[in-house]
């Protein structure tokens, strides 16, 4: 038996049934087609039968209900759209409404951070669109909930050497105590405004003060982990259970992040059994809290991030290995809907 068809037995799918699928997004122009986990997930829903529409997150809102006019909710503009191969030009829409996110039988919520006070207000709305019985993944409630960089506080046997903190004096303590030391935002994305200072940086005082806006925000620092030279895994937990494939991020020469987007290299290879211990460790819990769809990120042998906004990685796993983890999803979605 494949990995695939392994996995995806896990996941009771297979379904004739046509699901009609609203996917929340930034603007469709501004997704990559050739390596985004967004696209190929609408590539797999029209594959398996389904109706595809997007629906850009700017446009989500909410109005009462006036009898014999608004049936009142959350509403959206949503796009249909026939998905094409080719990466440059993959996609055509059919048409456009605006309509009430009950009309769909499943909204997938994949817009990317920052997490900021929209993405919070988008939420909000979610919740209210679950409320009134419209399934959406991951949960709202759960995508607010955790923080994708403090949500490892919650699996210290598994973190590295973490300080959390906007106190400046503790966080030089931090780098004296541990000598190497990884510093990032909270609130950042693909690699964006992560630091690694060495005890002796003569430069250490002044990105401390930048990142922490001299004391006024909180932000994650970590030791050093030299492992990363072998790739900052991200591996895909798709209902709870692992994909038996992650993909390694290996930085460019001269750098320490090993994200795609800052020119890191993905390496597809088989979860080790360090890697497959984190993953169903977490993969059930995570999952009973409504989070379809998460990516964690280990290196070596450390939990660093639980990724839950939009964890992407699915192209390369596949283009690498076979395994069709896009698939997969769609898979588990028809699944939580009933019809497999």
């Amino acid at each position: 038996m494949t990995q695939q068809l392994h996995f995806e037995k896990h996941l009771l799918g297979g379904s004739s049934q046509s699901l009609k699928l609203a996917f929340i997004l930034d603007p469709l122009d501004s997704l990559k087609a050739w390596k985004d986990s967004s696209v190929a997930m609408m590539r797999a829903a029209e594959k398996h039968g389904h109706e595809v529409y997007a629906i850009d997150c700017a446009t989500l809102g909410w109005r009462t209900a006036e009898p014999g006019h608004h049936a009142g909710g959350v509403f959206g503009e949503a796009v249909h759209l026939h998905l094409r191969p080719d990466d440059h030009d993959w996609y055509r829409e059919t048409h456009r409404e605006w309509l009430p996110l009950k009309a769909f039988d499943a909204v997938i919520m994949r817009k990317d951070p920052p997490f900021d006070f929209e993405y919070i207000t988008a939420t909000w709305l979610l919740e209210r669109a679950e409320a009134s019985g419209v399934r959406v993944f991951n949960r709202p409630r759960a995508l607010r909930e955790h923080s994708e960089k403090i949500a490892i506080t919650e699996f210290e046997q598994y973190a590295p050497t973490t300080l959390i903190a906007r106190d400046m004096h503790l966080l030089q303590h931090f780098i004296d105590e541990q000598r190497d030391v990884i510093l990032k935002p909270l609130d950042g994305m693909g690699g964006s405004q992560i630091f690694r200072i060495h005890r002796n940086d003569p430069n250490r005082n002044v990105i401390i003060e930048t990142l922490t806006h001299e004391g006024a925000r909180t932000v994650m620092a970590q030791r050093y982990l030299p492992e990363i030279s072998q790739g900052d895994k991200r591996i895909l937990l798709i209902a709870g259970k692992p994909v038996p494939y992650c993909l390694a991020r290996i930085p460019k020469a001269g750098e320490t992040r090993g994200n795609l987007a800052v020119g890191g290299t993905g390496v597809a290879q088989e979860l080790s059994p360090r890697d497959r211990e984190i993953a169903e460790h977490l993969g059930p819990i995570l999952f009973k809290r409504g989070l379809m769809l998460v990516g964690l990120d280990v290196i070596g042998s450390h939990l660093t991030e639980i990724n839950v906004t939009s964890p992407t990685c699915m192209v390369e796993i596949r283009q690498q290995t076979g395994f069709d983890a896009a698939g997969a999803f769609i898979t588990a979605i028809e699944h939580a809907c009933g019809i497999s």
